[in-house]
C-alpha cells in the first residue's frame, strides 16, 4: 500500500537489466579526476556474451599511480566496486586489469615491464642460527 498515490512507483523492467553498461565511459568518468594528464588514460573493454564476463584493461602514466590507487588502495577499490555494481545490474562479472604507462615508446620495453601491475610476492624470513634465547611460556 502506498501512502502517496500521486508519486509513480518504480516498475521492474526485465529488459533494462539485460542492457550492458558503457564500461569505457564509466571507467573514464571515475579515473580522470585522479589523473594529472587525463588524455593519457587508455581503456580497453572486452565482453563475452556467452560467459557474461567483461574484461576492462586500463593504462595511464606511472606518475599518477599513487593518486589512482590512493592510500592503501582505497581509490582503486572504490572504482572496482562501482564497476562491479554496474556489472551486477546487467548480470555480468567484471575484471579490471591495470597496466603500466601509456608512453609511445612502449615497443622497446621488455616482456616483464609490459605485464600488469602486480604486488611482489612476499618473502619468507630465512632461519639463521642466532644466539637468541628461546622464550617459553610460563606454566603455573
Amino acid at each position: 500500500m502506498s501512502l502517496n498515490r500521486s508519486v509513480p512507483q518504480p516498475h521492474h523492467n526485465p529488459t533494462a537489466a539485460t542492457a550492458s553498461p558503457n564500461y569505457v565511459g564509466l571507467v573514464k568518468f571515475l579515473m580522470q579526476p585522479f589523473l594529472e594528464f587525463p588524455d593519457s588514460l587508455s581503456v580497453d573493454c572486452e565482453m563475452s556474451q556467452t560467459l557474461k564476463r567483461v574484461w576492462i584493461r586500463i593504462a595511464f602514466e606511472s606518475t599518477d599511480k599513487g593518486k589512482v590507487f590512493g592510500r592503501g588502495g582505497r581509490n582503486i577499490q572504490a572504482i572496482r566496486t562501482v564497476i562491479a555494481a554496474a556489472a551486477q545490474l546487467s548480470q555480468q562479472t567484471v575484471y579490471l586489469d591495470i597496466y603500466g604507462n601509456t608512453n609511445p615508446g612502449r615497443e622497446g620495453l621488455s616482456a616483464e615491464e609490459d605485464q600488469p601491475e602486480r604486488s611482489p610476492t612476499p618473502r619468507t624470513r630465512e632461519r639463521r642460527n642466532s644466539s637468541r634465547p628461546v622464550v617459553k611460556p610460563r606454566s603455573r
